[in-house]
């Protein structure tokens, strides 16, 4: 099972994955953009992201993707935006990675055996913003909970 989780700080599924790894006693790290920047303010610094010398997001999500072993995208309805992007690093940094379309039951498991298949030890977790999925903090939350207790 993974022993740090990467994530680009932003609200939604990135916050979700920080947060579930301090609650858990996980390693967490990765990148952020310049300032911390998220859509709500800066970063907490109790998130122990580095930050990128610029303010791109997109240089922190390659940044993250390129550091990680393999990375999982959580996302509801359409895999776009800033999520569609971090897939496209995957496949540049020829990394593995799973999205998943949350919301399906026994997705754990699928999750799991990836994650143990790639022998992933540093996972990065990415997918929307809060404010363009307003549920993905949960999701996201709730899943990892789930695969990290059927471990």
């Amino acid at each position: 099972m993974f022993r740090k989780i990467v994530s680009g700080g932003q609200t939604g599924a990135d916050r979700a994955a920080l947060d579930f790894a301090l609650v858990n006693g996980i390693g967490h790290g990765g990148w952020c953009p310049k300032g911390r920047r998220a859509e709500d303010g800066p970063l907490d610094e109790m998130y122990l992201l580095d930050e990128t010398p610029r303010k791109d997001y997109r240089q922190r999500t390659e940044w993250n993707v390129r550091d990680s072993d393999a990375t999982l995208i959580v996302y509801n309805h359409e895999l776009s935006g800033g999520s569609a992007y971090t897939a496209e690093m995957a496949q540049k940094h020829r990394k593995p990675f799973l999205a998943v379309e949350e919301g399906g039951r026994g997705m754990e498991r699928d999750v799991r055996e990836w994650l143990e298949e790639h022998k992933v030890k540093v996972l990065n977790v990415a997918g929307p913003r809060s404010s363009t999925e307003p549920d993905i903090y949960a999701m996201t939350r709730g899943l990892l909970e789930a695969v990290y207790r059927s471990r």
